[in-house]
């Protein structure tokens, strides 16, 4: 459709508009999300998944534009299963994170993507890494979208080094929720996924699950 200040006019562009978050624990990671997408004022999508997997134990959380966002995540999702075939083993999570941050630079001047990749491999265990702007750096959590300036505060006072995984959970969970009540664009439901060398549990938080910033 289009029309002068129509919120699917093309002048506005579909962003995830959002709040992302991954936080590594001993054996592992969990990785999270918001999960609404927005165009000019208008919300396009309630429950749009932006954690999106790269590889078996290895996922990226999207923020910026959607299709940029997708794109970024399928170019990597596909090019992780050359490697691992060429490879015969199960990809690095830095592999991941170096491949992504390759595709962001390489089309720096196209795309509007912020990428965090996280997720466990035999060799490093649990991993999180931001990639924003070409660069890559590990980072015991990483929060990322419109909806992460408003909870530095809370995520710098609450995290601890050597939290459980329960803990790593709740931690991700409670940083989401707070960033939803503040953030206009962040919303939804919450997806989360906890990646160790046993598999991934995916769990998506809704309605009154969502926790309230009185609760915490």
């Amino acid at each position: 459709m289009s029309g002068s200040g129509h919120p699917y006019n093309s002048s506005y562009e579909v962003s995830t508009g959002t709040t992302i978050i991954a936080v590594e624990f001993d054996g592992g990671i969990v990785i999270g999300s918001d999960s609404r997408v927005s165009a000019g004022d208008a919300v396009v999508n309630r429950v749009f998944n932006k954690v999106s997997p790269i590889h078996d134990r290895i996922f990226c959380a999207l923020s910026g534009s959607a299709a940029d966002a997708q794109t970024v995540a399928e170019m990597a999702s596909y090019h992780m299963d050359i490697h691992s075939i060429e490879m015969q083993a199960q990809p690095l999570v830095m592999a991941a994170a170096n491949l992504v941050k390759g595709i962001s630079y390489k089309y720096k001047e196209e795309i509007s993507a912020h990428l965090i990749v996280a997720g466990w491999d035999r060799k490093n265990g649990g991993q999180v890494y931001g990639t924003l702007g070409g660069m890559i750096t590990r980072q015991p959590f990483a929060i990322g979208g419109s909806g992460s300036t408003y909870i530095y505060g809370y995520v710098d006072s609450v995290y601890k080094p050597g939290m459980s995984k329960e803990e790593c959970e709740r931690f991700a969970v409670h940083a989401l929720s707070l960033a939803m009540q503040r953030d206009g664009s962040s919303g939804g439901v919450i997806y989360l996924v906890t990646t160790t060398k046993e598999g991934n549990k995916e769990v998506i938080i809704t309605g009154d699950d969502i926790p309230r910033f009185y609760d915490l």
